[in-house]
């Protein structure tokens, strides 16, 4: 299915076969396709690049879709290798995470840093934590073959 070309988000670098790669979702999913792209939020004279989750409902391109900055989609990837190496070790705490020290790293961006901590506000944490490193382990052969691809294209971009 090819991405609009037509709406506020302008493609110009697009993946129109991700439903076929979409996770767990493979080969059903509403996420027909990703793109690379002019924001749909640009101003005259000011040009921002959006990432964004082309979603079809099976009649229409849905309102769902997701558009995003590339370094929200950056920051995004840095908390789940943060997350991800906290849940490496998680098993040491009753709990999965210390709740006297919830903060799992402070990540330095542009002067200050990124807070990844354990959500303690979520009155019902101790069982959410739970389901969530389930569903990380469940996940497991997926995130690492997207983390080894990454990776392999860090390593050739020089990082």
């Amino acid at each position: 299915m090819k991405i609009p070309t037509t709406l506020k988000h302008k493609p110009v670098i697009v993946s129109e076969n991700y439903e076929q790669v979409d996770g767990r979702m493979a080969n059903q999913s509403d996420a027909k396709g990703l793109s690379l792209g002019l924001a749909q939020w640009n101003d005259r004279g000011k040009v921002d690049i959006s990432a964004k989750v082309w979603r079809y409902t099976g009649e229409k391109w849905s309102r769902q879709s997701e558009e995003l900055p590339l370094h929200r989609v950056l920051d995004l990837a840095i908390l789940i290798c943060r997350t991800l190496e906290h849940f490496r070790e998680a098993y040491k705490y009753e709990n999965l995470y210390d709740p006297q020290n919830p903060v799992i790293d402070r990540v330095g961006l542009q002067g200050d840093a990124m807070t990844v901590a354990v959500c303690t506000d979520n009155e019902k944490i101790n069982d959410d934590i739970k389901l969530f490193s389930q569903a990380l382990s469940d996940d497991g052969e997926l995130i690492g073959e997207r983390l080894s691809a990454l990776a392999r294209a860090l390593k050739e971009m020089g990082y």
